[in-house]
């Protein structure tokens, strides 16, 4: 991969088959797949020698919403005849947060341990002009290169400065000691729905802003507007609002500083918001720009988005450089952070015909608010897009489903995109308890290939909220007008 001159080669420290930068999921993949038959291969990695899902992401933010979700269950159980006010103990939710954490980062940190120390080097890399490896004190030159350097969150320009200790992102927020009176969160995609609506019910004065008027990026308009109908219950949401300015004051009775939010609401009426904490959950941006990725050739956009990229195996054209999980900014997703390491892992070996390359993700995301927001497969607007396609949207609210209200989770809307001319799923929209179950159904039955009909000819269990799913399935067949043996949906409520 190499582009460096003699003279350059003559400084290398280091000469390997394949350098894979970054220890994240997808890169530890990419490491352990190569490494099976690559002995000339080396791992480099600032920071923890983590993952993003473990440290900062999905875990923590799981391990704080499991809190959440007892203290809810405890403060609202009233209309099922069960009185309580649940105590919490803001120190103890932090920590078991953290102790937790700890545990399951164990398990990465004894496999990191297990690898041979020659192999891994602390530090951050920068691939020079001659397109050699720059890190600590060592120069390596590398026919193969694996970018897996992740991703951090995305700050509006100067927001650090002006809010300063006040300033929390998803990578700094699961480091409080206690939790605070009150937080702004600003932003209302998955990241900001989840923590916004975890502190709340653990008794947080929380304060949602998102520049749009709906929530988790959703493109069906009547999924969106439904989950903003049921968060709207719990939270206190400005959305399309828009933040002209943000700093903090100090509060001349106890010389204590807070943060402030300067913005204009959906009317046009200027407001100010003011409390402890402001949590910045406006996306993530990959970790590429300040590598170098441009010395070999690479092209990216203006996002920082790698051009001419290979969705299954993460190459970039026909270079020998290959960027996997959020470093590429394709899916950032965990498992398709892990298919794509996988894949590129294998790739790079030299016996390319028998590498095991794992087909790409169907698009496949979950939002752990409640309820669920969860989508799969294409979208409303892409299929609407194609003019092939010829399509019919099965419907079922959960508002009155049987399980739903018996559990009194009863607030959400299912939407089914089926194709009228080969009786398949297209791909779903929906908000709603429980929905990552039926989300994980209908994603399985696209990637197979299986047909309405074939879903409905499995068995589905009364009372369960998955019999919601049938129903939405039978709107489905009934719309595209295929006869099926059963049709009435009242079964599936009683």
């Amino acid at each position: 991969m190499s582009k460096s001159s003699d003279n350059t080669d003559n400084n290398v420290t280091r000469e390997v088959e394949v350098a894979v930068i970054g220890a994240g999921t997808a890169g530890q993949n990419a490491f352990r797949q190569a490494s099976k038959t690559i002995e000339n291969i080396v791992i480099i990695n600032d920071g923890f020698w983590s993952t993003t899902c473990i440290q900062v992401g999905c875990m923590p933010s799981k391990l704080l919403i499991a809190a959440a979700d007892r203290a809810h269950e405890a403060n609202h159980s009233d209309e099922f005849g069960v009185h309580a006010t649940a105590q919490i103990d803001g120190q103890q939710v932090m920590k078991r947060v953290r102790d937790e954490r700890s545990h399951f980062a164990s398990y990465v940190k004894d496999q990191v341990d297990s690898w041979p120390e020659d192999k891994k080097i602390s530090g951050r890399a920068h691939i020079n002009k001659q397109g050699l490896i720059e890190v600590n004190d060592e120069l390596i030159k590398a026919n193969k290169i694996i970018v897996a350097t992740g991703s951090s969150p995305y700050i509006p320009d100067n927001w650090s400065d002006k809010l300063g200790d006040t300033l929390l992102t998803s990578d700094t927020v699961f480091e409080l000691t206690d939790l605070p009176g009150t937080m702004a969160v600003v932003g209302a995609g998955a990241i900001g729905l989840e923590l916004a609506q975890a502190f709340k019910r653990l008794g947080v004065e929380v304060t949602l802003f998102n520049r749009d008027k709906r929530v988790a990026g959703l493109k069906d308009d009547d999924i969106s507007n439904k989950a903003i109908v049921c968060l709207n219950r719990e939270l206190t949401m400005h959305l399309g609002s828009k933040i002209h300015n943000v700093g903090t004051q100090t509060d001349a009775d106890n010389d204590r500083i807070s943060a402030f939010i300067e913005y204009e609401d959906s009317a046009g009426n200027a407001q100010q918001w003011q409390g402890e904490y402001v949590l910045v959950a406006t996306g993530r941006r990959n970790n590429i720009e300040q590598l170098g990725i441009e010395n070999l050739d690479v092209e990216l956009d203006d996002k920082n988005r790698p051009k001419k990229l290979d969705k299954k195996t993460g190459q970039i054209d026909n270079l020998n450089v290959y960027i996997v999980g959020d470093a590429n900014a394709n899916i950032p997703l965990l498992h398709v952070a892990s298919d794509e390491g996988y894949s590129a892992g294998n790739i790079v070996c030299e016996n390319k015909a028998d590498a095991y390359i794992r087909p790409p993700a169907i698009p496949f995301s979950i939002v752990f608010c409640s309820p669920q927001i969860v989508n799969v497969g294409m979208s409303l607007p892409e299929i609407q897009q194609d003019p092939e396609l010829e399509y019919v949207i099965g419907r079922v609210s959960f508002d009155n489903q049987g399980r739903s209200r018996i559990m009194g989770v009863n607030c959400g809307l299912l939407h089914i995109y089926g194709c009228k001319k080969t009786d398949r799923v297209l791909g779903a929209s929906m908000v709603g308890p429980d929905a990552e179950y039926i989300g994980h159904i209908l994603a399985t039955a696209i990637t197979n290939d299986l047909s309405v009909k074939a879903l409905l000819d499995t068995p589905f269990y009364h009372p369960t909220i998955l019999e919601g799913l049938r129903t939405a399935l039978r709107d489905v067949q009934h719309k595209m007008k295929i006869p099926y043996q059963y049709h009435d949906t009242q079964e599936d409520n009683f």
